[in-house]
């Protein structure tokens, strides 16, 4: 999906405003959904999700959470719905990487697997199962914060620093899943990825809610790739300027930018002409650069020099969510 720009805006606007009945209905029946009752399986639970729809950092925290738990010595897996994979089903899945595309499992879990058994299921306790016969303690829920399929002992919210909760609507008149009142009471932490005053607002209210606050920032590990060269950039994610920003950032120079809805499925032909136009209008050629979660949607060797930029997810202060862990999860 791409968010419409509205959302974002700390002051909803007319069409805002004019959807918000329709944002009260969704978000009352997201919000009686959540306090349903889920199945409890034989192992600890982490769900890793977001207040609002689109992407706000969730995989990559999730990555940074099932690091730490290893250091820790425990057995983790992942779980996804996979969403966008034709083969999501109430069946569970075992992501294999040298099998699977995002076509048949999504981009994200394909980012999982390198580096713990990540498994789709629509089921989220099904998976769960299939996750512990593996040998798992430890599930990584890599969204389904509002999904009450599956009782959590951890849950947690990222929430982006520079938009945070957006104009504090419900979908379709602003980015809330459900009203906020409605899902403090079914979060522990919160995550703050980034700087901004939208996210410092958002922080200040999970302290009043009495939530740990966590911030963190996203790394990128290859930036000397980037660094002083003129790129074309491109991203299908739920905010891209978002990665642009993060190039500008780190020295790259953007001759021309593409962005593209949230987990699109790249074309052969549109491949082909963001590699001509990478190379239109300039003596030398630009540089074509995408993030990890896009290149997992397009073929090996369809644009021959592609720079995916790797970012890893770093905690400010690792020891506050060590100790929130602790005290949340039995030992492993």
């Amino acid at each position: 999906m791409r968010a419409p720009a509205g959302w974002w805006q700390q002051k909803a606007g007319l069409s805002a405003r004019l959807l918000q009945p329709f944002g009260m209905i969704y978000g009352a029946i997201t919000a009686a959904r959540m306090q349903k009752s889920g199945a409890r399986v034989d192992a600890n639970v982490i769900c890793v999700g977001n207040f609002v729809a689109g992407g706000a950092g969730k995989t990559p925290t999730a990555l940074a959470l099932g690091k730490t738990l290893q250091a820790q010595g425990r057995i983790i897996a992942f779980l996804s719905r996979g969403f966008g994979g034709a083969l999501a089903s109430t069946q569970p899945l075992r992501v294999d990487p040298t099998q699977h595309g995002a076509a048949d499992v999504g981009d994200e879990p394909l980012l999982l697997a390198r580096l713990a058994p990540t498994f789709i299921c629509i089921d989220r306790a099904a998976g769960a199962h299939a996750a512990i016969e593996t040998g798992a303690n430890t599930i990584i829920m890599d969204d389904g914060l509002q999904n009450p399929s599956l009782m959590k002992d951890l849950r947690i919210a990222v929430v982006d620093g520079e938009t945070g909760i957006g104009n504090g609507m419900c979908v379709p008149a602003g980015p809330l899943r459900a009203p906020m009142a409605a899902q403090w009471p079914h979060v522990e932490a919160i995550v703050i990825l980034g700087e901004g005053e939208a996210g410092d607002i958002v922080a200040d209210q999970a302290r009043s809610h009495g939530k740990l606050v966590v911030r963190a920032q996203l790394k990128p590990q290859n930036a000397d790739a980037i660094k002083g060269k003129n790129v074309y950039a491109f991203a299908g994610m739920g905010r891209p300027e978002k990665f642009f920003h993060t190039l500008r950032k780190h020295g790259a120079i953007i001759s021309a930018a593409q962005d593209f809805a949230d987990h699109h499925p790249y074309s052969l032909q549109e491949l082909e002409q963001i590699r001509i136009l990478s190379r239109a209008d300039t003596r030398d050629a630009q540089t074509l650069v995408t993030t990890e979660k896009d290149a997992m949607r397009i073929p090996s060797g369809a644009l021959p020099g592609l720079v995916v930029l790797r970012v890893e997810l770093e905690f400010d202060d690792p020891s506050a969510l060590d100790a929130l862990i602790a005290a949340k999860l039995s030992h492993g």
